[in-house]
């Protein structure tokens, strides 16, 4: 161990759950950063052009060299590595370096670090987090070509041969899907986000990851010894002889954990009093299908729709739409999938069309008053949806509706949907349940009366608990405000299941809250039996939920609506279910 450096505690972001120790290894690109600027002249252009294509070729060839050396059995991993595969010719990243290395008359390096730079940018601005998190892709993608340009020597993973844990500035998924578990505990990297595809990855592989540390790579030293906990996102440098004792039987426990939890996960998730419950996954891509079945979803409970339109100098045509909802659809059969219509604020869908400035795009133009504004969008998006329904199960949902008056028009346009697709003699299977995404203050207090407009309610509390609470949890300074079990939040779910069942339709919750396991025993108390979570989710509430009993959630919900605090709250259920409450770990 070496002591002549103190313990530092940096945290990040948790990017796979579970606990590593061991000694780092330093992997990076070295010059990929190192890049300066300098002009070229008209007659040279078409040599930098050249240059900057073969670097593409060059930085494509060796992403195929890897999709091929790997095990074909690897499913979601192989998934994303081919949707790598075609950013390597995105005409965001290709066709706008080109354009700006003939324009702006600068090297390709230059050209290709500011075009990924905007791109990341526009990402950045996204709303919706899980849609943020792509802005790595083009980045990774980018530092692969940028590797060719400056001659940088390319990590090569699969060549490590001793058990180490890897640092790096960041890891693409190409690069994690090299690792070899035998060798590799664990990685931790200054760049990601936990919805990024080197996460998923990395939660695929079962291997402890810490993303967006932001400064590992200036703070660690090969051979220092490393305790990486990917459960609370936080990495330890030379630890202390009792904060490294205590890790080692925390390591112990964990692993103990998470076998008992993968015995069970295809277990139906039914209470102990008989009562069934659906888990189904939140997903994003088609290539998270197989990661929602092996953790045993019970379908899809929102698909997000937002990627297919961020990579094109124009919208998805319909019939490009319905490839990809049908890939989905016949992916996941039996089980049914909900598709969520186009959430996303205009100028960030498309830039190339009439962008709009907006001092606060959270409460401007998006999700459904996006679809409304531009109806042939919304049309041809809502057309899609009605065509794949003739393949299987499908429900549409429409997000940010805040009055009666919204879902009155989109039942106009979807009829103007169905009217268009019978003239054009298209197959097609309009009778599909039409739900809504209860998500602002406004939904809440007017459920009762959206409930006679649809045939179900989904809680998305991500956007709930942050406009319910006015804060922005991106925002350090208020993210602690940001709590699901404040009784005002709860307060609003109960007001929305009581709506939905006085009504007699279906509610279900997709938030992040329904994948927390100290949320659990108040939503079943509050009968919320349709839960939908990112995959990775799914086994841990199982287990509890088969340790749980329906009738004394029930009750116990009753006794927390008389408490007034978050902190209340928290405390009565950590008591009371502290027997069945999963391993959950805290900093000591």
């Amino acid at each position: 161990m070496n002591k002549t450096r103190p313990q530092m505690t940096i945290r990040g972001i948790s990017g796979s759950p579970g606990i590593c120790i061991g000694k780092a290894y330093i992997v990076d690109r070295e010059g990929v950063n190192l890049i300066k600027r300098y002009p070229v002249n008209e007659a040279m252009v078409p040599t930098e052009i050249d240059r900057f294509k073969n670097a593409v070729t060059k930085a494509k060839n060796d992403h195929a060299k890897v999709i091929e050396s790997l095990d074909h059995d690897l499913g979601e991993n192989l998934n994303i590595l081919e949707t790598h595969m075609v950013l390597f010719k995105d005409k965001m990243l290709y066709g706008k370096t080109i354009e700006t290395i003939s324009r702006d008359k600068i090297n390709a390096e230059w050209a290709l670090r500011k075009v990924s730079r905007k791109v990341k940018s526009m990402f950045q601005q996204i709303d919706d987090q899980y849609l943020k998190d792509r802005a790595n892709d083009i980045v990774q993608v980018s530092d692969k070509i940028m590797s060719h340009l400056v001659g940088a020597q390319d990590i090569k993973i699969k060549d490590i041969n001793k058990r180490v844990i890897l640092v790096a500035h960041d890891l693409s998924p190409a690069d994690a899907s090299q690792i070899q578990l035998e060798r590799i505990k664990g990685f931790v990297t200054d760049r990601g986000g936990k919805n990024s595809h080197t996460s998923i990855v990395a939660k695929s592989l079962k291997i402890p990851s810490v993303l967006g540390l932001g400064r590992a790579m200036v703070s660690v030293n090969n051979d220092d010894i490393l305790i990486v906990d990917g459960s609370l996102g936080i990495i330890i440098i030379n630890p202390e002889e009792d904060t490294l004792f205590k890790y080692e039987e925390r390591l112990i426990r964990f692993e103990a954990y998470r076998a008992d939890i993968e015995r069970e996960s295809h277990l139906p998730a039914v209470t102990r009093d008989g009562v069934p419950l659906n888990l189904m996954a939140n997903i994003e891509l088609v290539e998270e299908v197989v990661s929602a079945k092996d953790n045993g979803a019970k379908g899809v409970g929102l698909f997000r729709t937002e990627f297919l339109y961020l990579d094109l100098k124009r919208f998805p045509t319909e019939d490009e739409l319905l490839q990809k909802y049908k890939e989905l659809v016949e992916l996941m059969n039996p089980e049914s999938v909900t598709i969520r219509t186009l959430d996303i604020n205009g100028d960030k869908v498309n830039p190339y069309i009439d962008p709009v400035e907006e001092a606060n795009p959270a409460l401007g133009l998006r999700g459904v008053r996006f679809c409304l504004k531009n109806e042939d969008i919304f049309i041809t998006q809502l057309k899609a949806i009605l065509r794949v329904a003739a393949f299987g199960s499908i429900k549409l949902l429409i997000p940010m509706i805040s009055c009666v008056e919204e879902i009155i028009q989109v039942k106009m346009v979807l009829n103007k949907a169905i009217l268009e697709l019978e003239n054009e003699d298209k197959i097609f299977n309009q009778d599909i349940p039409l739900g809504i995404m209860i998500e602002v203050p406004s939904a809440v207090i007017m459920a009762e009366e959206l409930a006679g407009h649809v045939d179900f309610f989904s809680i998305g509390t991500n956007d709930l608990i942050q406009y319910s609470m006015a804060i922005d949890r991106s925002n350090r300074r208020v993210a602690h405000l940001y709590q699901a079990l404040n009784p005002a939040v709860l307060k609003m779910i109960k007001m929305t299941c009581d709506a939905a069942q006085k009504k007699g339709i279906e509610v279900a919750m997709c938030g992040e809250m329904a994948g927390d396991p100290i949320n659990i025993p108040v939503l079943l108390g509050l009968g919320l039996t349709n839960l939908s979570m990112n995959s990775t989710s799914i086994p841990v509430i199982k287990k509890m939920v088969r340790n749980m009993e329906f009738r004394s959630a029930g009750e116990n919900a009753k006794k927390l609506f008389k408490l007034q605090t978050t902190e209340e709250i928290s405390t009565f259920i950590q008591e009371e279910y502290k027997e069945i409450l999963p391993y959950r770990e805290t900093e000591e």
